[in-house]
């Protein structure tokens, strides 16, 4: 496996070496530089083949914004990590300028791990459509899952997508559950992240409406394999999981 070279960038002290300390101990990984300066690490980025950034929104010198730019510019295949606070405009800045993913402070480094995991463990396209959804070697249901968000644009900082996921894979293990969405799946997406089953209904039905607003019906198309949607026609909550966990039954088989 070739060693992963990562830039990371944040100016709170007790992240930034926490996260250093996590993946000097991955063999996989090789942190280039670690630090709270946007300058160097731009500088760091020009000079050698970099896999992931992860980058914080607020650095000495250069900002966050702008190693996002660089990064795109210089290594559009690299992958980007954007960290910050829960700022709804912040974090929308981050993606539509071509972050990966934005994890909200505060989070577990385990959580930064799998993300980083997600990101960089990624085989070619085996499609050619722009919007195909990735393939791996033992992909877990968790990363197809996750894959299909990525392509399909559902950010994984909102509520939605854990809940989402959830759903669709006590779907695919309980087909049948899919009748009872309101008796059954809600209630118990709700019990497993301590909330109520109206807050998980909502949460979801927001994820899949950013996807939408988003405009990547085409990518929608493009993961089913046939034209599902049209326009700014969207699924019910029920219609989507069942459309996922179909697609996810039907390659288990195959």
């Amino acid at each position: 496996m070739r060693v992963k070279s990562i830039i990371l960038l944040e100016n709170n002290k007790a992240v930034l070496s926490q996260l250093k300390d996590e993946l000097e101990k991955h063999d996989e990984y090789r942190v280039v530089y670690a630090g709270d300066d946007g300058d160097e690490g731009i500088r760091q980025i020009l000079r050698e083949k970099i896999d992931l950034v992860i980058t914080g929104m607020f650095l000495q010198g250069k900002d966050g914004t702008f190693v996002i730019q660089t990064v795109k510019k210089t290594w559009p295949n690299a992958k980007i990590l954007a960290l910050g606070i829960a700022n709804d405009a912040l974090i929308e800045k981050a993606l539509s300028m071509g972050a990966h993913y934005f994890l909200v402070k505060p989070f577990g480094v385990d959580i930064a791990l799998e993300r980083i995991a997600e990101l960089l463990h990624n085989e070619p396209k085996i499609e050619e459509n722009h919007f195909a959804v990735k393939r791996r070697k033992g992909i877990t249901i968790d990363e197809k899952i996750s894959d299909i968000f990525i392509s399909i644009g559902i950010p994984p900082h909102i509520k939605g997508y854990a809940y989402l996921r959830e759903a669709i894979k006590l779907t695919v293990e309980r087909p049948y559950v899919i009748n009872g969405v309101t008796k059954e799946l809600y209630p118990y997406v709700a019990e497993v992240y301590h909330t109520t089953p109206s807050k998980v209904e909502r949460a979801i039905r927001h994820a899949i409406e950013v996807a939408w607003n988003r405009g990547r019906v085409d990518a929608i198309n493009a993961i089913f394999g046939t034209r599902v949607y049209l326009g700014t026609e969207k699924p019910t909550n029920s219609e989507f999981i069942a459309l996922v966990a179909d697609k996810l039954i039907l390659e288990s088989m195959m």
